[in-house]
């Protein structure tokens, strides 16, 4: 019985393993609702599923289906960002304590309620526990932003090789922005959803975007997707940079701009329901803020992973070979940085590209080939998101030697390799015609399996060791709840 105890006290008081139970949720739904995908149904996987499960799939109802399984996840993603920010920034025991059970009971009661709901036929109560979840990650949001206050006395910039200004940690204040933007832009998209019979029919933000005219409702819930997506990405961005210790004159130029960036990209996104023509204008303003503290933190990061490496060999004069190698020696801190490079290229770039050009290229396409390039834009950054706080869990727990570098190497190059030919696939009018096509549409999606699958399968394997480690009376799993108890 003390054992069944320990374990609990593991997975739901330890910081690590309230992130493994996150993760490994996320990828028991990804798994679970990924078989009655298009690929699945492709080779015959999706109706014997379907029907084994007993799976409600009406197709009047799919957009509302696709909604809440996005929600579900990205909430649990929200909730794995919090544990690690409660983690690594000073606040009171009592206050980390209530955040996190607080945030869990409402991620899970959200994912069980809504995926139950939505998936397994109409039962309003779980509905209602669906909502009642939303409405407990609200409140430990509220929780979290208080405790993250940064003109606390308590809470003074750490040194002067810290962004400060007159004492106040700006780092900190970053974080406290970040929180307070995403308590904001929650209710931005709840409101729409509150309409819901009432005025508002749901619907997929692709499916509407040639649509001449959008009212508020719509409006609101595209914008609440973007500044959703983009707030977690500055969160982690802010938790990367506590990770590799970002700190000296890089550090107190990227504060600054990303507080601003933040406020002003957020307040741009709400400025789209009253204010649609002018505020695309302030979000790319706000963006380019982000974005140039993001660069920053890489060029921090790639100088320190250098220095240390090179430091460790006892190399005076390093030639550039050996400098690279000093780079990409750690797949899990080197990982974490260029994932963040090489989102601009099958991301960012393309976005602006699509802005630029959207009237002279991009509204000649058909629009399935419009649709499937923003269908792609968000799922690759979503992904890559995914990917970073894999690396960051992987070194939380500590994993090291050649299984830190598989696990490292698999994600990055996998990874890779389906997220650039996804961004091949949905920019293929560029390159070829529709007549000729084919073979491009035949390698690109050969290589966008083989590297998600890639990806998951590593992780299946990972997780199946964490699992394997939890049965073990004296795993890797006591050795971290003993130093968890500690601290």
């Amino acid at each position: 019985m003390q054992g069944l105890v320990n374990r609990y006290n593991y997975l739901f008081h330890s910081t690590k393993g309230l992130i493994l139970v996150a993760i490994a949720l996320i990828a028991l739904a990804t798994a679970f609702f990924g078989m009655i995908s298009g690929p699945m149904a492709d080779l015959g996987i999706r109706d014997p599923w379907v029907r084994l499960f007993n799976l409600s799939l009406l197709p009047a109802e799919r957009e509302g289906r696709i909604v809440m399984l996005y929600h579900t996840i990205a909430m649990a993603v929200v909730a794995i960002e919090v544990y690690i920010i409660t983690a690594i920034l000073s606040m009171k025991d009592n206050e980390r304590t209530t955040i996190n059970a607080t945030i869990t009971v409402g991620y899970i009661a959200a994912m069980i309620g809504g995926l139950v709901f939505a998936y397994f036929g109409h039962n309003w109560i779980f509905h209602g526990i669906f909502i009642a979840g939303q409405s407990l990650i609200f409140f430990a949001g509220i929780l979290f932003a208080k405790a993250l206050f940064p003109w606390n006395k308590d809470y003074r910039v750490r040194s002067a090789e810290y962004a400060g200004w007159k004492g106040i940690d700006l780092e900190r204040v970053a974080f406290f922005t970040m929180a307070v933007a995403t308590l904001g832009s929650a209710l931005f998209g709840a409101i729409p959803g509150s309409y819901s019979g009432n005025g508002f029919q749901t619907f997929l933000a692709e499916d509407v975007v040639r649509e001449v005219h959008k009212d508020a409702l719509q409006l609101a819930v595209i914008g609440h997707l973007h500044i959703m997506l983009t707030l977690i990405a500055v969160a982690l961005a802010l938790i990367v940079g506590r990770w590799l210790d970002f700190k000296g004159r890089l550090h107190k130029l990227a504060m600054p701009l990303m507080i601003l960036g933040t406020i002003v990209l957020t307040l741009g996104v709400w400025l789209v329901v009253p204010f649609e023509e002018i505020a695309h204008t302030i979000i790319y303003v706000g963006s380019v803020g982000v974005l140039l503290a993001a660069l920053l933190l890489v060029i921090f990061g790639f100088d320190k992973l250098i220095r240390e490496r090179l430091a460790e060999q006892k190399i005076g004069k390093a030639n550039l070979a050996q400098k690279i190698g000093a780079l990409l020696h750690d797949p899990l801190k080197f990982g974490a940085l260029w994932q963040m490079v090489y989102m601009n290229f099958v991301v960012t770039f393309i976005g602006i590209f699509m802005a630029i050009r959207l009237d002279k290229i991009i509204r000649v396409w058909p629009q399935r080939e419009e649709r499937i390039t923003l269908t792609g834009h968000w799922h690759i950054l979503a992904a890559i998101i995914a990917t970073i706080i894999l690396f960051y869990y992987a070194d939380l727990i500590g994993l090291r030697g050649r299984a830190r570098k598989l696990f490292g190497w698999f994600i990055i190059i996998a990874s890779d390799v389906a997220f650039g030919a996804a961004a091949f696939f949905a920019t293929k009018r560029l390159y070829v015609d529709e007549a000729s096509q084919q073979p491009l549409v035949d390698v690109t999606m050969l290589m966008i399996d083989a590297g998600l699958a890639t990806v998951l399968a590593t992780l299946a394997i990972f997780l199946l060791w964490r699992l394997i480690d939890l049965f073990k009376r004296d795993g890797r799993w006591r050795k971290e709840l003993v130093e968890e108890v500690s601290k």
